[in-house]
């Protein structure tokens, strides 16, 4: 199409000339991924990158000199090898491999990249993201990619999240290549195994940023309230957990603080962490009723068969003259906690259903308030369960109960939101001698005490 820039030029049929390269071909061959079926790896990726962005459609798609083969294409059903392809020209996929980088289309028909394209109208295409899938030796070989049916403008951190995706869709297939040459040429077995290593390397950078990406890189300020977050690793854990916790701006005077954790880890996990996040943020507008949001939420999870259950607390709070008002729900949650101003902490919440196995579901809403000095403390068990390496030295196998984590919090009397979530953190950290055995997720929101 006119107006595209590829960096190895263009074929006489306009298309880029990268998709005709020998070393990229070869590469695509190598990976084994020409003609071959479904794969529940794969359709993961697309199915956790409609869940983050919303898009109706997700592909994982690898490009030919002449045909696109379809991996993963979630919402249709899988035929036969000949009817899981198309021509190359038939579809957006060949833009971000002929570009070697992300391709972003916010307005297909109007776009002049792409405006006319075939692929438009079969597709539905209204709006179109996708990222290369690059081999070890940088070949571009297929696309990881997202359509939506109407024009829309992509956020960053959802094109930063599929990114993510598109790296993990790629190192899955370097470390299939590895080991295949593993297999295949014993002669040069130790370079293929330093390659394998390096591609699990890159798996667990990978995870580590998947699960960055599906927490908010920073806390949005609240005025008249003093907020800290933080989310602790569990020791030597590679793969991605469903602990989450978020912040946000509900409508008019209200915000609505919540912290879930989902059971499990890898993509399952990552995938309902991603539908609890997008659910509980459309639906907090609309109810100010953490009950009847968390209840929407059940509701959603019971529609998409969602493989994992979560737990989850959920605030909607406003500042008054006094402090802070508001109301607050546990599904299947370890109770909030509250630090007077005196140092005197009490428990929040009425014991609730968790979320994600059972159609009706008991949930409460409690009223709780804060005047200035107080602090509203939300965690995951993995605080209220915390204990030492089994396998260390004469471990001291103790769990840190919910009794010493408010003993803990009670110490930290007249310290702001972000020097009480630290010392929580060091608190754990010496009880378990810095081995954590689950991951943890702390949110704290203070009334700063007047000056």
């Amino acid at each position: 199409m006119g107006g595209v820039d590829y960096p190895g030029g263009v074929r006489e049929d306009g298309l880029p000339a990268a998709l005709s390269d020998p070393a990229r071909l070869a590469a695509l061959e190598a990976s084994g991924m020409i003609g071959s079926a479904p794969e529940q790896m794969f359709d993961d990726l697309t199915r956790l990158a409609v869940s983050v962005t919303g898009s109706a459609i997700s592909a994982i798609t690898f490009v030919g000199e002449t045909r696109t083969y379809w991996k993963s294409v979630p919402h249709l059903p899988y035929g036969t090898v000949d009817e899981w392809q198309n021509a190359v020209g038939d579809s957006f996929c060949y833009f971000a491999v002929g570009a070697e980088g992300p391709f972003i289309v916010e307005d297909a028909e109007k776009d002049p990249r792409t405006a006319g394209h075939q692929a438009i109208g079969p597709w539905g295409v209204g709006a179109w993201a996708g990222f290369p899938i690059v081999t070890s030796d940088g070949q571009a070989i297929g696309t990881m990619c997202v359509i939506d049916a109407s024009p829309r403008q992509w956020k960053t951190q959802d094109l930063e999240t599929l990114a993510v995706l598109a790296r993990a869709a790629s190192n899955e297939i370097n470390l299939r290549i590895s080991l295949g040459a593993t297999q295949t040429a014993l002669s040069t077995a130790q370079v293929a195994l330093h390659q394998a290593q390096g591609a699990l390397a890159n798996s667990r950078e990978l995870a580590r940023s998947l699960q960055d990406s599906l927490l908010p890189p920073a806390l949005r300020p609240v005025p008249g309230i003093d907020a800290s977050a933080l989310y602790l690793p569990a020791s030597g854990d590679a793969d991605v957990v469903g602990d989450f916790y978020d912040l946000f701006h509900s409508r008019g005077p209200w915000w609505t603080a919540v912290l879930g954790d989902v059971c499990g880890k890898g993509t399952e996990a990552a995938k309902v962490t991603a539908l609890a996040r997008y659910t509980l943020r459309a639906d907090a507008g609309d109810h100010l009723s953490p009950a009847t949001v968390l209840g929407r939420l059940n509701a959603a999870m019971l529609a998409q068969r969602s493989p994992r259950f979560l737990t989850a607390v959920q605030a909607t709070l406003r500042t008054t003259r006094a402090g802070v008002a508001g109301r607050l729900c546990l599904a299947g949650h370890p109770p909030a906690l509250v630090r007077r101003a005196t140092g005197r902490v009490q428990q929040v919440g009425t014991s609730g259903t968790l979320l994600g196995v059972l159609e009706s579901v008991r949930l409460t809403d409690v009223r709780f308030r804060l005047a200035p000095g107080d602090l509203l403390f939300l965690y995951t068990d993995g605080a209220c369960e915390a204990r030492p390496d089994p396998q260390g030295p004469a471990p001291d196998r103790s769990i840190f109960d919910e009794g010493a984590l408010a003993q803990a919090l009670a110490d930290t009397h007249g310290l702001d939101a972000a020097a009480t979530t630290a010392q929580i953190a060091r608190t754990l950290a010496d009880h378990h001698g810095g081995w954590a055995s689950d991951d943890t997720a702390l949110l704290a929101l203070r009334v700063p005490p007047p000056p």
